[in-house]
This record gives C-alpha cells, sequence and structure tokens, in this order.
C-alpha cells in the first residue's frame, strides 16, 4: 500500500521550554515554508499516543500575556456593555474559538505580540470558519481576495486558504506584524488592518498638516473603524474578568485542540471523515478551506484532526487496503456546455455539474479545470501545476439565431433582406488562480466582518452581515 502520510505535526509554534508549559522540539521541519512550524512524527516508526501536552488554563496563558493598556473610553464601555447583555452569544463564540485558540496563541507568542491579538476573530468573524462579508473578506481573519493573494493564500478551484486556519493566521500576524512596524504602535496597527495602511497614513497626515497628534484616538476615523479597537479591547475585559460581566468561559486547557497531518497521496474527504471516526461537520470546521470531495498530495496541504482522533487515522488507515481517492481533474480544451463536456470527458453529466457547482444554462470555458470520477485511464494523482494553478470559468451560451422569415418574391433585379448576425457569448466567470493584486486592492484590505457576524452566529449561519448597527457591536466588510 502507498505510504499516504509523511508526517504528523502537532498544530502548534514552539516557543519556550517543557518547563513553561511549551512545546520544544528539535526535529526539523520540512522545506516547504507554508507548513506548520511544529514537531513532526514519522508515522512509520512512532505513534500519536507518544505525544502528550501540558493541561493548564489558557485563559490564564492569554491574561499572562496582555500587553495594551485598556483604554476606558466611552466606546469601550459601551462595547463591554453590549457583550455583557448577551451572555449566550459570548459563550457560544467562545465555545467555537476552542479549537483554534490554542495554536493562534502558541503563534502569538512565538512573534511576542500581545496576546489581544489572538482575540481578534472574536472581532472578525466570531470564530465562524465560514464566514463571509458582503464584500467578500471570508474566514476567521476576513481576508479579501487581493489581500489573500498578497500574502500568497491560494484561492483556486480546491481550495481557498483564507479559510485555512494554520495558513491563514500566519498572514493575518504577519499583516499585523508589518502594520506595527509601520505605525509604531497596536491600535493603529488595528485601524490600519481594518480600514487599510493607505487610508490611516493620509489620516495621519491630515493631523500633521493641522498641528494634531497622529496617535490612533485623535484621528479622524470612520465609525467602522473608530470602534474597531474598543471591541477588541471589550473582548479583553470580559476574559480579563468574566465574573464581573455575569460571563462563564468555556474550560480551555492549554494544549493542542488538533493535529496536522501531511497528505502524500489524493484522498477523498468522506474518507478521512470514516477512517478519523469524527463527525463531518467536526472535520469541516477545522479543515474550511477545501473546495472539492478530494484533498490533493501535490497542494503541499495538510489535514487537521481532533488531538485524539489522529491515533485513531492512524491505526484504520494502516489497515485499509482500497483506493484512497475516487477523483482527479482535467483541463477542458475547448468552450462548450456541460453536456457536451461530459459526453468528451465520458462521465455522468449530473455528476460533472453538481461536484464542479456549475448551474443550468452555463457553458465550459476552454482551459478550465473540472473535478471529475476516475477511472481506468485517469488513476493517478491530480499534477502539482494543475492543483496549484486550477481555475473554473463560465459563460452564458449565445442567444440562438433569429429565424429568417420566408422572403417574399422579390421582383426583378429585386434582393431579400438578411438575418441579423448572432451575438457573441458573454463571459460571467472569473479565474481564480495565485497571482498579485494591486496596492490599491490590499490596502482596502479590512473593513472588518466584526461583531456584524453576531447576528448570523447567534444563528449559526457562516454567513457574514452585511451591515449592523455599532451599538450592537456591529460593522460590515469592506
Amino acid at each position: 500500500m502507498r505510504i499516504l502520510y509523511a508526517a504528523v505535526v502537532i498544530a502548534a509554534f514552539l516557543s519556550g521550554c517543557a518547563s513553561t508549559g511549551d512545546w520544544s522540539s528539535d526535529t526539523p521541519t520540512k522545506a516547504n515554508p507554508k507548513s506548520s512550524k511544529a514537531t513532526r512524527v514519522n508515522l512509520k516508526n512512532q505513534s500519536v499516543s507518544k505525544i502528550y501536552a501540558p493541561s493548564d488554563n489558557l485563559w490564564i496563558r492569554i491574561r499572562d500575556g496582555f500587553q495594551m493598556e485598556p483604554m476606558n473610553t466611552p466606546l469601550e464601555i459601551e462595547q463591554v456593555r453590549w457583550l455583557a447583555a448577551r451572555p449566550d452569544y459570548v459563550n457560544r463564540s467562545m465555545t467555537r474559538s476552542s479549537r483554534y485558540l490554542f495554536y493562534i496563541v502558541q503563534e502569538v507568542n512565538a512573534r511576542n505580540m500581545p496576546t489581544e491579538i489572538a482575540l481578534l476573530p472574536f472581532v472578525e468573524s466570531a470564530f465562524v470558519t465560514h464566514a463571509k462579508s458582503s464584500a467578500k473578506a471570508v474566514g476567521l481573519w476576513q481576508f479579501m481576495p487581493a489581500t489573500g493573494k498578497d500574502f500568497r493564500l491560494t484561492q483556486n478551484v480546491f481550495r481557498d486558504e483564507r479559510r485555512d486556519v494554520v495558513q491563514s493566521t500566519d498572514a493575518a500576524l504577519d499583516y499585523l506584524q508589518r502594520l506595527h512596524n509601520q505605525f509604531g504602535s497596536w491600535e493603529l496597527a488595528l485601524a490600519a488592518y481594518n480600514w487599510g495602511a493607505g487610508n490611516i497614513a493620509k489620516a495621519q497626515k491630515r493631523n500633521v498638516a493641522a498641528g494634531l497628534p497622529t496617535d490612533y484616538e485623535s484621528l479622524t476615523l470612520p465609525r467602522e473603524t473608530r470602534n474597531y479597537v474598543p471591541k477588541l479591547m471589550a473582548y479583553r475585559q470580559i476574559v480579563l474578568d468574566p465574573q464581573a460581566y455575569g460571563i462563564v468561559l468555556p474550560e480551555l486547557e492549554n494544549h493542542p485542540y488538533f493535529v496536522a497531518v501531511d497528505v502524500g497521496s489524493d484522498i477523498d474527504v468522506s474518507l478521512v471523515i470514516k477512517l478519523a471516526e469524527i463527525p463531518s461537520d467536526e472535520f469541516h470546521s477545522l479543515n474550511p478551506s477545501f473546495n472539492k470531495p478530494v484533498i490533493l498530495s501535490n497542494a503541499n496541504q495538510q489535514i487537521l484532526l481532533p488531538f485524539a482522533h489522529a491515533e485513531i487515522f492512524q491505526s484504520n488507515l494502516k489497515q485499509y487496503d482500497k483506493p484512497l481517492s475516487s477523483w482527479t481533474a482535467v483541463q477542458v480544451s475547448k468552450t462548450e456546455s456541460v453536456d457536451q463536456a461530459a459526453k468528451t470527458l465520458g462521465v455522468d453529466v449530473d455528476t460533472l455539474r453538481e461536484v464542479n457547482g456549475i448551474p443550468r444554462g452555463m457553458r465550459i470555458r476552454a482551459g478550465s479545470t473540472v473535478l471529475i470520477p476516475k477511472n481506468n485511464r485517469r488513476p493517478g494523482d491530480v499534477s502539482s501545476s494543475m492543483a496549484e494553478n486550477a481555475s473554473l470559468s463560465l459563460e452564458k451560451p449565445a442567444p440562438p439565431a433569429p429565424k429568417c422569415p420566408k422572403p417574399a418574391s422579390a421582383g426583378k433585379g429585386g434582393k431579400t433582406a438578411k438575418c441579423a448576425p448572432t451575438t457573441t457569448a458573454k463571459s460571467t466567470g472569473k479565474p481564480t488562480s495565485k497571482g498579485n493584486s494591486s496596492q490599491k486592492d490590499a490596502a482596502s484590505q479590512h473593513k472588518s466582518a466584526s461583531t456584524g457576524l453576531a447576528k448570523s452566529a447567534k444563528n449559526g449561519s457562516s454567513a457574514a452581515s452585511s451591515s449592523n448597527n455599532s451599538s450592537k457591536g456591529a460593522s460590515k466588510s469592506q
């Protein structure tokens, strides 16, 4: 049987030593810079069960890492009151965070950043991994498409790394550190994360010209950005003293919730769920970046599994002797309808339409990548080039040519009228492949989905609210 997994990764950035409650190892990581920087265990001769972790309270660790000064402004007080009046909402978002907070705190600590930063997804997405704003910002950290590309987060047919817990956290912290280096304070860095670095710089220039200070509280800011830092500081206050506000924080132990497993061969999502013996929603909560029912080995992907189930997965995988993947991908060579493409590829038309999310009445444009069932002619894994650059572009078919009326008999030398030429097809899809974006697009990255997700998060929805009243602790993404 092929070896599927080269290594298991404890998804925690390593700092300090065991005596401090942190994880440490001299084991080198693989060359891929996008992989987790963490302890690695070789499945050939080691067992996940040999790995253990300290079990101290994670909330205490977070509190100990607070570095930002409370603002104690009316805006912060207003945001604290809003949260205190909604203990059920706070508890749900805190409970959702339990899957991700340990990893985020480890990353924040490793960079010597204040642990208040680890609470930012509460403001951005309420820790809803599938959160999506009206402006198409997605994920825990609400990355816009352009900024995601600037930070090398792949967005293609197979995956959207803006939703990837590990990759998006790494990118968000890189971005925040860059902004902190630029503006010299975390308050201004956070404001720039929300409104854009260019806008903050312009606001500072206006204050300089007017002889005014250029700190966060002195700048003229949009209402959402003005409320952005107070919202984060309100969560800080709740974590610091939950009892004072009638909030009960869920118990969070200071050890990894998930283990990251490297993919060595293409494998179906359904098979991973089966072998790991976890509910489907648990898998998708940890792996929201996968867009298709197959995970590709040539995309340098990692599967996140609950800590206790990684060993179950390891054991079941060793005993599994059937094909690991039932899907492959091909590039369409010419523009044609789904029916025509299905006939050309020799696949069921409904399967082709459903797995690729193609609406009825649309044609597949030449050069698009589509997922199809594996067969004897296409038994191998999806290539690296296709895994990294796959795009799907659709278009509406051209309207049928009008029928020419039967020409009346023309007189001597008479001419019959010609039908009007047909119009060309109009493209409605755009390829989604890796690339660089303009600075202008990147600068407008973060108008936060923040607690505008309050309403959707309360209802368990993953879609971000497009707008909400800031007095309700809400804002909208741009």
